[in-house]
């Protein structure tokens, strides 16, 4: 069941920026979230034209960030960002059954888990202790935060690049501080 996408890549990504852009100075949510569209994608399914694999964090919501309405994007979100085994049975979902062209790992400034990581939690018990270990692999000896960040956002593409998906793969930053996404 490949539904075939009515979007290319590039459309979807020139579509997340201009989102971005949108967000940048609203003040509200911009996004359709009505009653039509709910019904329609109830209806008619979902078709999302870009699939967002980011963080946890309760700042990093991609719809807004994006100016995206129901049905628009296919979000995944994990502490840290992290892409593993899970994430790509989900990121292969949306690309193969629902047609989304884009997948973005989008990473975050004052991530909790990166600087978990950059401090080196010997304590750090069971499954969180994982995710702080994939972390630590992608950022090896980098203490930057910024670059710490942008290390994990590449090892998260590169993990999905590896899965030789029929889709284009993006990295990005999302600055909490400004509402900015800067593209990798």
């Amino acid at each position: 069941m490949n539904h075939q996408s009515k979007i290319t890549a590039e459309e979807a990504l020139t579509r997340l920026k201009d989102g971005n852009a949108k967000f940048l100075n609203a003040t509200t949510p911009i996004a359709d979230v009505s009653p039509q569209i709910r019904e329609k994608t109830a209806k008619e399914g979902q078709f999302p034209y870009a699939v967002i694999v980011t963080c946890s964090d309760s700042r990093v919501i991609p719809e807004d960030i994006f100016s995206a309405g129901i049905g628009e994007l296919f979000v995944i979100r994990v502490a840290g960002f992290v892409v593993n085994k899970t994430q790509l049975g989900s990121i292969e979902y949306a690309v193969d059954h629902l047609g989304s062209p884009l997948v973005v790992v989008l990473g975050h400034t004052q991530c909790g888990a990166i600087a978990a990581a950059l401090e080196d939690h010997h304590d750090v018990e069971g499954a969180l202790k994982v995710l702080i270990q994939e972390i630590t692999y992608a950022i090896g000896d980098e203490k930057d935060p910024i670059k710490a960040i942008k290390l994990n956002v590449q090892q998260g593409c590169k993990v999905i690049e590896g899965d030789k998906l029929n889709a284009k793969v993006v990295g990005a930053v999302y600055h909490i501080e400004t509402g900015e996404v800067e593209f990798l």
